[in-house]
């Protein structure tokens, strides 16, 4: 990766003639021995166009489009023109990886020869990700460690914490993602902190050799910066900026945006957390206003043991009162602290007390969130939504807090000051951007559908103007180079009956036998549920004489792998299949889906979202829970076309896609593949594939 090419300067870049980005679009392709495709070239116009003129842009590009160059190459080319950076966001480390180890070095290579220097390019992640040389070297005490009672995870994370200890002697970058295998999140804490833990290069001994402050310098000289959607999210919502000054952001998978801000904005309250910053303050003030915070912890902790799981519409008189000790009992620690920048001549100390303060203002600001979200006379009038999550073997129960829309912060924080370009396979719901630009507080568009370049069929623009933010916006799709129609085939079993709560009908579980003998195996099973991929794995392991994985059989990758290199097997599995596997050719010929993947009916946050929208005058299911069906489904049906020669069928058993008044919005979010409800014509289809 170059990382000493000049700083992009409006002085360098001025003299030199840059070419327009077809021909820079051109070289590339030719570079890495591609072809260039109609919806990339349209595309790429498009990110010009949008850079150009400070309209935000959503754009639906198909598999194998070869989105990234489209919007690449218009960045860079920015960047050379510009004093900032392009940050480049994506929601997944595969993704991150392939930009910054395949993408970005073959694209600079190309083009450097027709710009004013190589581009040059940095990754960037949230602090908690680079390992912390002076938490490494202070040996801070990790107050999580005595969560753990099972003494097998004691010796496991103990091996762990070796074996990063090893590797912090040896690491050039510090990023846990290089730390090859992984470890659990208990060992890496010992190394690392957040950003509010952080003392400050200034103030930290290890401040000048700082993994995280020397990703930070890399991405401050660099053209092009990628990270991830949360700590995007963090960048725009604090005041502190982390990211290099930048005009231009691309949001990859930007399906996935909500979603991940609303990760990162949500807050969580347990016992655990009101301990350890007990704990954490235990040594630096007076003993009994430590006393009354752990107290306060025991009181959470036998509420919240007693209290029934789920949504919280309003406040019980036990839990408030609860809630306020622990606010109160919080404060008075803080409180007792004394000055945040205490310690100035005492490093160590410094950084106990940072890891208190951090600890008790989240216990703290969370208490009073709560509470905060109670009380409204009316239903427009709420703003966020309170649940109670049961608890597991491996942590007790915890109170969520999370907004009932990200909209606003959006619109205000993200879109506000910059040019966002957004771009994901599945954008356009139903046929339209309106769906998702509202939930990014773009507002709705016209949803006029027209060609965007004149002669080519595939740039279909459907855009909106929006009065929100300092522009507007424009949403194109720009295609896809399969054939959908002449490749695959969307079979919905219209001949069953609706799924239930009971499990798999013996229905389903025949249809699933014949469809999958029909194409010899070679088929991924999503499920709506992790039991229901079980359930379907145990009762047909027998009827089928092909191998049959599911997850959680190994891992993830290691299942796909294997998926991927012995065409008769079967894998069965839920939600990070339906959007994480990537296997072309004839491993896999059939993608069978379950049911209409909607929320759960009791999933607090979606029923409290559907509620909210619904009061407001809004179609609370259709913005909600279809909307997110429209999202899995039509990522779950394109794991069937990889590349240019796949072809198969994606067998929807859900009959509800077939004859429900929603229907319509749902098969108008999928790819055209040609479709039908006769089992036998499909079985015959699959039958002629296995032959071939």
């Amino acid at each position: 990766m170059p990382t000493d090419s000049i700083a992009p300067s409006e002085d360098v870049s001025s003299k030199v003639d840059i070419p327009p980005v077809e021909d820079l679009l051109s070289t590339a392709v030719e570079a890495v021995g591609g072809v260039e495709r109609p919806g990339q070239i349209t595309m790429v116009r498009a990110v010009q166009h949008a850079i150009e003129s400070g309209d935000h842009l959503a754009v639906q590009a198909g598999t194998g489009t070869g989105k990234s160059l489209a919007y690449l190459i218009p960045s860079i080319r920015h960047a050379m023109t510009s004093k900032g950076a392009v940050v480049v966001s994506t929601a997944t480390i595969a993704l991150q990886r392939q930009l910054v180890d395949r993408d970005l070095p073959r694209l600079a290579t190309a083009l450097a020869p027709k710009l004013p220097h190589e581009p040059s390019f940095a990754i960037l992640k949230g602090r908690r990700n680079y390992l912390c040389r002076y938490k490494a070297s202070a040996g801070w005490p990790d107050e999580e460690q005595e969560q753990l009672f099972d003494p097998r995870e004691v010796n496991a994370t103990g091996r762990m914490v070796q074996r990063i200890q090893e590797w912090a002697n040896e690491t050039e970058t510090g990023d846990r993602d290089e730390l090859v295998p992984g470890v659990n999140e208990q060992a890496w804490r010992q190394f690392s902190v957040s950003a509010r833990e952080c003392l400050g290069a200034a103030r930290c001994p290890s401040g000048m050799e700082c993994f995280a402050e020397l990703a930070r310098a890399r991405a401050g000289e660099s053209d092009v910066v990628v990270t991830n959607h949360a700590l995007l999210a963090i960048d725009a919502m604090e005041d502190f900026p982390l990211l290099p000054e930048h005009e231009v952001v691309v949001v990859d998978e930007a399906h996935e945006l909500v979603d991940r801000v609303t990760s990162v904005v949500s807050g969580e309250l347990s016992e655990t957390m009101v301990t350890v910053a007990a704990r954490r303050v235990g040594k630096l003030i007076e003993q009994h206003l430590a006393d009354r915070l752990m107290e306060a912890g025991e009181d959470l902790k036998a509420l919240l043991a007693a209290a029934p799981a789920g949504r919280l519409d309003e406040l019980p008189q036990v839990l408030g009162m609860t809630l306020a000790l622990v606010r109160d009992a919080a404060w008075a620690c803080i409180t007792a602290l004394g000055p945040r920048n205490g310690d100035k001549d005492d490093p160590e100390g410094a950084g106990l007390r940072r890891a208190a303060f951090t600890s008790l203002d989240e216990v703290h600001d969370t208490a009073q969130r709560m509470l905060d979200a109670f009380g409204h006379a009316e239903e427009v009038d709420r703003a966020e939504v309170v649940w109670l999550e049961e608890g597991t073997d491996r942590r007790p129960p915890l109170l969520r807090v999370a907004p009932l829309t990200v909209a606003g912060m959006l619109r205000d924080k993200l879109f506000g000051d910059r040019t966002v370009i957004l771009t994901s396979a599945t954008l356009a719901l139903g046929g339209a951007f309106d769906g998702l630009a509202r939930q990014w507080g773009l507002g709705g568009g016209k949803g006029a559908a027209e060609d965007e370049t004149a002669g080519e069929e595939e740039g279909k623009k459907k855009q909106g103007k929006g009065g929100q933010g300092r522009a507007g916006w424009a949403g194109i799709d720009v295609g896809s180079p399969f054939d959908h129609p002449r490749s695959g085939i969307l079979y919905v079993a219209k001949h069953l009956p609706q799924p239930g709560r009971d499990g798999l009908p013996e229905a389903y579980l025949e249809e699933i036998t014949e469809l999958i003998e029909a194409a010899g195996g070679r088929t991924l099973g999503l499920f709506s549920s992790m039991r229901a991929a079980k359930a379907a794995t145990e009762a047909l392991r027998d009827r089928l004489s092909v191998p049959l994985l599911c997850q959680g059989d190994d891992s993830t990758m290691l299942l796909v792998k294997q998926f991927a290199e012995d065409e008769p097997t079967c894998l069965f599995g839920t939600l990070s299949l339906w959007q994480g596997v990537d296997v072309p050719g004839p491993s896999l010929r059939l993608v069978i889906i379950d049911r209409i993947p909607f929320p759960r009916p009791d999933d607090p946050l979606s029923s409290a979202r559907q509620r909210h929208v619904a009061a407001k005058g809004g179609n609370g299911f259709m913005s909600v829970a279809a909307t997110h069906a429209a999202l899995l489904l039509a990522q779950g049906a394109g794991r069937l076309l990889r590349s240019q020669h796949d072809k198969g069928v994606v067998a929807v058993l859900d009959p509800r896609l077939a004859t429900a008044r929603y229907a319509g919005f749902l098969r108008d979010s999928l790819p055209p593949f040609w479709p039908t409800n006769d089992p036998a014509k499909v079985r015959s289809a699959l039958k002629r594939l296995s032959a071939s």
